[in-house]
């Protein structure tokens, strides 16, 4: 063993053993770990920042925006809202969750698939009486094996690909993944099917800061706009697009004004409505009806193009020169710069017009106006901004383009018309472009310290090829498969991946492992191709914790889990997956050749 072969050995090892730690943040490890490798000189300082240009550190960067653009859309809320009004309990809506985010998993990235059907599941949960702990783990998995069956799907199978690109002179393509990946994907959701049960029920997940502050209830003005696209509807019908979890406490008329109008009333063009509910689901409903915010309250201009109008919630403290007024007197609009979007006051159901009711001490306004004007004007007003976070009403973005600039770039990539990453690079350029998405949003979507997780670790997991390790670690395991079944080398393959994603990550484990697998392949005369795959599988399917994955941790503190509860529902789907992964990968991508 040589020397830079040492090195490489100890720099790897002991970044793993620092991820296993996890005393450290894992990109402050990568990062760590590349300072090392520059100064131990196994890492030549021209590559040290390949992995900012590497076509996989764009690939996972522009999915991700995509992800969020689709998300923000509210699209697939709209489209599945129907649907998800007819599951009545956890027996159906576990199973009916499951497939849906597998199946968005399939065109995006399976964490964008998740958030996306996380808000309407919890909202279903709590309407329904249903534990979240038996729907969103099941949901968790199902976003897994969905990702696997297409490129973009899930990280793993972007890393792979580009390591082929490396190895073979050519990449895993956007479909390669999927007869494999659909055959698991259907196996593991006909195991959800009855697995759910195996969860706890009645966990009572922790509720987040924007989960406490989404539960105030605002009251809104809307208009009916003429012609209505939606419409004509009654106040019954009105609500159901929201779930029935809002409530119209009044509507104008001309000079006619009804408070509390009866649910059979109906709703026509040029009514004005006093809309009162959370703000997501007022959000919902006014994209959803094709409502327009009434021009009391319609969102305030850019000063300029290049600065972003952002809504903010703020409390009116004592001492306040709104206490007492109201906002049309107080002309906010023309004196501040700022609109007025949206009242909540507890303990008291209002039904005046917005701009004309009273503002009092201790009252939540939902307030609109540019990033450079609302920190002075909060001063200015005596209010008392609360904790950041997205804040959407009355969000006038075309609900079907993402989905549009979606398709369109994965039937250039299906007809190999332009590369994996130019495609979903120029998509993600588009769906800023096209205000999908402003450019602040675009930089909340990008998940940073994955992206520098893996920027950093591509030039480290290099060393081990460039010093020969890789070489030097199949010609060890070569000879311990020696006479062994090819099979019994491709699931120990896929074995050591699924064991070691806990601990590393899966961008990490697919960096180190999957060169090592392709060399094994080669040393034992095989084809490389079952063994990247079976990396991609196994590195995929973390069913055993919530820190390997982000989507097994973005649902613990929601569904209330704690680390034991992952191996009830996934270790018998683990052994699932191996037990079929391994003879679908040697039929679809053969041993021999």
């Amino acid at each position: 063993m040589t020397t830079p072969q040492i090195l490489s050995f100890g720099l790897i090892l002991g970044t793993v053993a620092v991820f296993a730690w996890g005393r450290f943040r894992y990109d402050l490890v990568a990062l760590g770990a590349l300072v090392v490798g520059l100064a131990l000189g196994i890492v030549p300082a021209k590559k040290a920042f390949d992995g900012l240009s590497d076509d996989i550190t764009v690939i996972i960067a522009s999915a991700l925006i995509v992800s969020a653009a689709v998300a923000r859309s509210g699209a697939v809320e709209v489209a599945l809202r129907p649907l998800l009004g007819r599951l009545p309990n956890e027996k159906t809506q576990a199973p009916v969750l499951a497939a849906l985010t597998a199946l968005l998993s399939m065109v995006t990235k399976n964490v964008g698939a998740l958030a996306i059907l996380m808000p309407p599941a919890l909202q279903l949960a709590r309407r329904t009486g249903s534990a979240p702990s038996r729907l969103l783990m099941p949901m968790s998995f199902a976003a897994l094996l969905g990702g696997m069956v297409t490129l973009v799907g899930t990280s793993p199978n972007i890393i792979v690909s580009g390591i082929r690109q490396d190895i073979l002179g050519k990449p895993f393509g956007m479909y390669d993944y999927a007869p494999v990946g659909l055959i698991l994907t259907f196996a593991g959701l006909a195991f959800l099917v009855f697995g759910y049960r195996l969860l706890p029920a009645g966990r009572k997940g922790a509720e987040t800061m924007d989960a406490a502050l989404a539960a105030s209830t605002y009251v809104t003005e809307a208009e009916v706009p003429d012609p209505w696209p939606a419409g004509p509807m009654t106040i019954a019908e009105l609500r159901r697009l929201a779930g029935d979890d809002i409530e119209v406490t009044a509507l104008e008329r001309g000079t006619e004004r009804r408070d509390a109008p009866h649910a059979n009333s109906k709703v026509e063009p040029g009514d004005r409505l006093v809309l009162s509910g959370p703000q997501e689901v007022l959000n919902q409903l006014i994209a959803a009806a094709r409502l327009s915010l009434h021009s009391d309250t319609r969102p305030a201009h850019r000063p300029s193009r290049s600065e972003d109008i952002l809504a903010v919630e703020a409390v009116v403290q004592a001492g306040s020169s709104l206490a007492g007024q109201s906002a049309r007197r107080l002309a906010i609009h023309s004196e501040h710069g700022v609109t007025l979007m949206a009242v909540a006051r507890s303990g008291q159901r209002l039904t005046r017009r917005l701009h004309d009711t009273p503002i009092h001490v201790g009252d939540v306004l939902m307030l609109q106006g540019a990033e450079s004007v609302l920190p002075g004007v909060l001063t200015n007003l005596g209010l008392l901004p609360l904790a950041q976070r997205e804040v959407r009403l009355g969000d006038a973005r075309w609900r079907f383009l993402p989905i549009i600039i979606l398709a369109a770039a994965m039937i250039l990539v299906a007809m190999k018309i332009v590369p994996v990453a130019i495609a979903f690079f120029g998509a993600a350029v588009l769906m800023i472009a096209s205000r999908s998405l402003t450019m602040r949003e675009a930089y909340q979507a990008l998940d940073a310290p994955v992206l520098i997780l893996v920027a950093a670790l591509i030039p480290v997991s290099e060393t081990v090829q460039s010093t020969g390790g890789t070489a030097l670690i199949a010609q060890g395991l070569a000879h311990l498969f020696h006479g062994l079944p090819p099979m019994a080398a491709l699931a120990a393959t896929m074995v050591v991946a699924m064991a070691a994603t806990p601990f590393l990550n899966n961008a990490a484990t697919v960096l180190i492992i999957a060169p090592v697998g392709a060399d094994l392949a080669q040393r034992l005369h095989l084809n490389p191709d079952p063994f990247l795959m079976a990396v991609a599988v196994g590195a995929a399917c973390d069913f055993l914790t919530p820190i390997g994955h982000q989507c097994n941790t973005l649902i613990m503190a929601p569904g209330g889990y704690r680390f034991g509860d992952y191996p009830r529902l996934g270790a018998p789907l683990s052994v699932l997956v191996v037990v079929l992964g391994v003879p679908l990968i040697t039929f679809f991508w053969p041993l021999a050749g």
